[in-house]
């Protein structure tokens, strides 16, 4: 029998999906170049019978269609990753760059850019430095973690992760003085953004970002049990550092390749999951695909925001944060004690 808090989840889930698909073709349609119904209708008709060319069938399904799906694709593993981070160290102020991974891309990202790297491959040597910079960062804070205990607790992870993410921003600061003629490139990057994207992109971040997701839902189970603490896991079976290096592995491989895809984007990896729990509870087979599509959702929408609210189109993490941190405010203050529940 399911319970009222499964039903409810089970309708936040469809209500969820519904405005996914409708915030979806909204972002097909909108745009610079507005489209309506009819030309979409047409547009898609030219596909399956191309003759001449069909200017809206190229912004709709070259331009803005793997832009939409990259954009689907970066929230929900923005949002699992963040909710993974809080389940492990059962902080309710964890996001998905909680252990170093925001800076060490931003590193990344930079020394290519400034560096001027050529690199085989359909994705831009940012990206793929910024992938390899965060992974770098995460796999050194548990090197650095494993120095006050083998295998290393949570704390000394957490601290690892916030001295790494300093001392990477110091090297990144560093850089943009000696290199100022890129100041505007990195900055530009370091505030997210999904323009450009095209389908070649995305065969090489969309299987990452799915392996990561996969990951942390394979994970549900161990993830209740550690909201229990790391002594009640224990005795009930369950090897904590080798559960929580595993969901870490793969929150952290989601947030990497949706950094490297769309650069540094915020609050949505954070507001999503304490958005969803509130109704669906900290039970994370539910938790999770909520979030997922929660996540999706508000990042959907940012895109939006970021190419129709002014002549130019705005970084999307300034849309966002912009939009994120008042909305966190308001259920700080609205729902402040079940906000941080677990």
């Amino acid at each position: 029998m399911v319970s009222k808090r499964g039903m409810w989840s089970l309708s936040l889930g469809i209500a969820l999906f519904l405005a996914l698909i409708l915030a979806f073709f909204w972002g097909l349609l909108s745009g610079p170049v507005g489209f309506s119904p009819q030309e979409l209708y047409r547009a898609f008709l030219f596909l399956f019978n191309p003759e001449g060319e069909d200017t809206a069938a190229l912004i709709l399904f070259e331009i803005r269609l793997p832009r939409l799906i990259l954009a689907v694709a970066v929230g929900a593993s923005l949002s699992v990753s963040g909710a993974a981070f809080q389940g492990i160290f059962r902080n309710s102020l964890a996001d998905p760059y909680v252990i170093g991974a925001s800076s060490g891309a931003a590193l990344g990202a930079a020394l290519a850019i400034t560096g001027g790297f050529v690199l085989p491959g359909p994705l831009p040597p940012a990206s793929l430095c910024a992938f390899a910079g965060a992974m770098g960062a995460v796999c050194l804070a548990f090197v650095i973690a494993r120095s006050v205990g083998n295998p290393p607790p949570a704390a000394a992870l957490l601290l690892a992760g916030s001295a790494l993410g300093a001392f990477f921003s110091a090297l990144l600061s560093l850089i943009l003085v000696l290199k100022d003629r890129d100041l505007y490139r990195v900055y530009y990057w370091l505030l997210g953004s999904l323009n450009g994207t095209s389908w070649a992109e995305l065969p090489a971040v969309l299987p990452v970002m799915f392996l990561g997701c996969a990951l942390v839902f394979l994970g549900c189970r161990p993830l209740d049990l550690l909201l229990q603490g790391e002594e009640v896991a224990g005795s009930l079976g369950i090897d904590v550092p080798k559960t929580r290096g595993f969901i870490a592995l793969g929150a952290s491989l989601a947030a990497a390749a949706a950094v490297s895809a769309a650069g540094i984007i915020g609050f949505v990896g954070l507001i999503a999951p304490h958005a969803v729990r509130m109704i669906t509870g900290p039970v994370h087979r539910r938790l999770l695909p909520a979030a997922a599509l929660m996540g999706a959702l508000l990042l959907v929408l940012a895109d939006i925001g970021a190419r129709s609210l002014g002549a130019v189109e705005f970084p999307i993490g300034i849309i966002t944060a912009l939009g994120g941190a008042p909305f966190f405010i308001y259920l700080l203050a609205r729902h402040g004690r079940r906000l941080g529940r677990f």
